[in-house]
């Protein structure tokens, strides 16, 4: 009797699903799916690093073409100067009229309703090679008949600013990704060998990371980027901006690694390993490391957005990136003073994808965190 009641018992019961031998992996990207502003964050991140690595092709206008200077964001239109409706949208290049403002007494600009801009997807444009390599026309999206379209207006200069946003950000993003791929790998080395081998080295070690911590950061950054002639080359610069916040970025990441370390090396498959003789290298990377994993891809999906802004404020004083490079930094230069800003505001332009980067990374930093540690 007792026997046939758990034939009953177990046949009501569901089959599980899958041969229940679900990889770490995939538990992780399971409880990512449940965030949906993890998963906001993940479509961010991927669709900024697609543009950055493709942004001669989603570049409407050559960057260095130089037309009217500051002016208005063409408008899509799918109505005529008559208002009648057309298919497909269209807009009217900015041009200067014979009339004059009265008050700076300079050549007023408006739409050329005369000379009609068709838009399109996927239409030839200035030359470019696509990664250095392949000679292309084709972009994304832009007039038909290959003329440049200011769909965010122009610099000073008269520089398509949606096109300098979409090339400065190969500059800002490569700056964030190599500083902390370099913070990461420091960071993560001294503080899992700190955090092994404890005693006297631990202290010095931490005494040095200390030190690292107590420097005021912006004035370091400001005092040691000015070190470097206006005169360098672009790329040493760049080198140097990016070796500077490398040098001050790691010892927090490393303090915290430590303080996982020094848990994880009294756990028994640690001990274990110790007894049966395996080396100090081994027990590290093979069995620590994989363990602290979890909270560095956390910290590296948080530390890269305070690269962006820490890169763009540099930028904006003058102090990260030079010209002819293009950064999102660099762009906002042009917003130094109340008056360009109240007469030009889509100079701002910039801000948005900073705060959009800033969110993308962040929310995907939050989803992560959750999803790696439930609990």
């Amino acid at each position: 009797m007792k026997a046939d009641v758990q034939s009953v018992v177990c046949a009501s019961v569901p089959p599980a699903k899958g041969n229940g031998n679900e990889t770490y992996t995939a538990l992780v990207w399971r409880r990512l799916k449940r965030s949906w502003t993890g998963m906001i964050g993940l479509i961010l991140v991927c669709l900024l690093m697609i543009m950055t690595i493709f942004a001669e092709f989603f570049a409407p206008v050559d960057p260095k073409l130089t037309g009217v200077g500051f002016a208005p964001p063409q408008t899509i239109s799918m109505t005529d100067r008559n208002g009648n409706f057309v298919f497909p949208p269209r807009t009217y290049q900015i041009r200067e009229t014979e009339e004059l403002d009265p008050v700076t007494f300079q050549p007023i600009v408006g739409p050329d309703y005369d000379n009609p801009q068709t838009l399109g997807f996927f239409v030839k444009g200035f030359g470019y090679r696509l990664f250095g390599l392949i000679p292309a026309q084709r972009h994304f999206f832009g007039a038909t008949d290959g003329s440049p379209v200011n769909f965010l207006g122009t610099d000073k200069f008269g520089r398509d600013v949606l096109s300098r946003i979409i090339y400065g950000s190969r500059i800002s993003l490569m700056i964030a990704l190599t500083v902390v791929f370099i913070i990461t790998v420091v960071g993560t080395t001294v503080g899992m060998v700190s955090g092994y081998f404890g005693g006297r080295f631990d202290a010095w070690v931490q005494r040095f990371v200390e030190l690292v911590l107590a420097f005021p950061q912006l004035p370091l950054y400001l005092a040691l980027t000015s070190l470097i002639p206006v005169t360098a080359p672009t790329n040493v610069f760049l080198a140097f901006v990016i070796f500077v916040m490398s040098a001050l970025g790691w010892a927090q990441l490393s303090r915290e690694v430590r303080g996982k370390t020094l848990a994880l090396a009294r756990i028994d498959y640690v001990r274990a390993a110790m007894a049966i003789g395996a080396t100090d290298r081994r027990i590290i990377f093979q069995h620590i490391f994989p363990n602290v994993m979890s909270h560095v891809i956390v910290a590296v999906t948080l530390a890269i957005p305070n690269v962006v802004l820490l890169e763009s404020f540099l930028g904006f004083l003058g102090f990260a990136v030079k010209p002819p490079l293009i950064s999102w930094g660099l762009m906002l230069q042009d917003t130094a003073t109340y008056s360009v800003i109240g007469s030009y505001p889509w100079i701002l332009a910039p801000v948005g994808f900073v705060l959009v980067t800033v969110f993308a990374f962040n929310a995907l930093g939050d989803g992560l965190r959750d999803a790696v540690d439930p609990y």
